[in-house]
């Protein structure tokens, strides 16, 4: 084996996710393995989804690779810090990439990493893998793309590798890799429907301050839509899911590619119910149509806040009225609607989170889903209130979720406001629908009252405890 490809996200020893049970192939290892194989290299997949950490251990132990590389995301770290620690007790080279390690290399390379891959993972690990199985760690600073640890301890970050421009001349994802069925009988199992996940395009244009665009950067590179059409037949032919969730950033951010796309799937006989991710900007009634006629039957929208002045703050080039508009439009024509939002971010108010309960009346998405704001490193965000971060946990014990923002209103407060915001909306929903029952109306309105009752009370408990972080913003 030249290299074993894991992640660190174990379905069974998570409590959080056994109780959402919506689990998704690690689509970026998959196209690592299957990019490696096409040019010759052994690369074997752990899949840890439905898989432990004393198999993951056996297999270390048993088969001792020379090289292992983990997908890592903040809500993984934890696991593939374990993870590392074991490698390196049988010898492995330990490579890191992913979201999270780029902006903190320095605590992943003294918790025990060899190299930090910075961006796509694909072209680096092929130059990578034949310099380290001939000269193990050293004259690394040879290798574009990565951040390592020379003879002196000194953190060394090369040159920045350019992305993979053709996506279509890459294989697709390495699906008999693992165990496809499985994830698609979690599904049947838990919601009725199994689904299965594609990507069409890398990268996001947009500049939201606090989204994270660590391994594609600010680009957006698309495959052709025959290729696309083409993949999608196939997972049609071989696993026939019910559901197809495309991952894509912005699902329809170029029009002239969807349409395309959108004709490649009828000519090849392909019409599977399927959910993704747009903005209102990038929707008008064409595409929503059309999105309508290829079987799209949720689109999500990162609303975000229904104050233009928070909006504007983030940086998200969007009008709250054609949010309201666009998601009017994606119902007249059956789609369901799902809505993100968050609160919380730097200079939100209490007005500001009344515009966004009176947005989310008007709007009426069939589900919104909330977030408090934190500060993930390496955004813009990170950089405005990076001297006012605090943490109550170590490095090593918390992620970024974890984070938060000395100044603003308390985690307490926030819970509140998520209750009076959700209860405001459903309420509302159940006037609109007719459907509201005398004991379900009293309830909500009960906590509706809690909530406000909460937000008065902690509204002057100001983030002000924990310990303060002094990390480096970049190395």
């Amino acid at each position: 084996m030249d290299i074993l490809l894991a992640h660190g996200y174990f379905l069974y020893e998570d409590p959080h996710e056994l109780k959402v049970m919506r689990p998704y192939p690690p689509l970026g290892v998959l196209y690592i393995a299957s990019y490696l194989k096409s040019k010759g290299f052994d690369a074997q997949v752990f899949d840890s989804t439905f898989s432990s950490m004393e198999k993951f251990k056996a297999l270390i132990t048993r088969e001792r690779p020379r090289i292992v590389g983990i997908y890592t995301n903040m809500m993984t770290k934890r696991n593939v810090l374990e993870m590392t620690r074991w490698c390196k007790q049988y010898g492995a080279i330990v490579v890191l990439g992913g979201p999270e390690p780029p902006y903190y290399a320095q605590q992943y390379l003294e918790s025990g990493a060899d190299i930090i891959v910075k961006g796509e993972g694909e072209l680096t690990l092929e130059e990578l893998i034949p310099h380290v199985t001939k000269q193990g760690a050293e004259n690394l600073d040879l290798i574009n793309g990565i951040v390592f640890r020379n003879g002196d301890g000194k953190i060394i970050e090369t040159i920045p590798r350019a992305f993979i421009q053709d996506l279509s001349a890459n294989p697709w994802p390495d699906r008999e890799a693992i165990d496809i069925p499985e994830y698609m009988r979690i599904w049947k199992d838990n919601h009725g429907q199994s689904s299965v996940s594609v990507i069409q395009a890398r990268g996001c244009p947009y500049t939201c301050k606090w989204c994270s665009h660590s391994v594609y950067g600010n680009t957006h590179r698309r495959r052709t839509p025959e290729d696309a059409a083409d993949e999608v037949l196939w997972i049609k032919e071989r696993y026939n899911p019910d559901l197809i969730w495309y991952a894509d950033d912005v699902f329809t951010i170029n029009f002239r590619w969807f349409f395309r796309y959108a004709e490649a799937l009828k000519e090849r006989g392909v019409r599977i119910p399927f959910e993704c991710i747009s903005r209102a900007d990038r929707l008008n009634e064409d595409v929503v149509k059309t999105l309508a006629e290829m079987g799209c039957y949720r689109l999500w929208n990162g609303s975000e806040s229904g104050s233009q002045n928070v909006l504007d703050a983030m940086d998200r080039k969007v009008e709250v009225k054609d949010v309201q508009e666009k998601t009017h439009l994606l119902q007249k024509y059956g789609i369901e609607t799902g809505m993100f939002i968050m609160l919380g971010y730097e200079g939100e108010t209490i007005k500001d989170l009344e515009e966004t309960v009176e947005h989310l009346k008007i709007s009426n998405p069939d589900v919104f889903l909330t977030t408090v704001a934190y500060p993930i490193k390496g955004t813009s965000y990170y950089s405005t209130v990076e001297s006012r971060i605090l943490a109550d946990k170590s490095w090593q014990d918390r992620s970024d979720r974890d984070l938060t923002v000395a100044g603003r209103y308390s985690r307490r407060f926030y819970t509140f406001a998520t209750r009076w915001m959700v209860n405001e909306v459903a309420l509302n929903k159940a006037k609109l629908n007719g459907s509201t029952s005398l004991m379900r109306r009293l309830k909500l309105e009960a906590n509706i009252r809690m909530g406000r009752l909460g937000m008065e009370l902690t509204k002057g408990q100001i983030e002000n405890q924990g310990q303060r972080i002094h990390e480096p913003a970049s190395i």
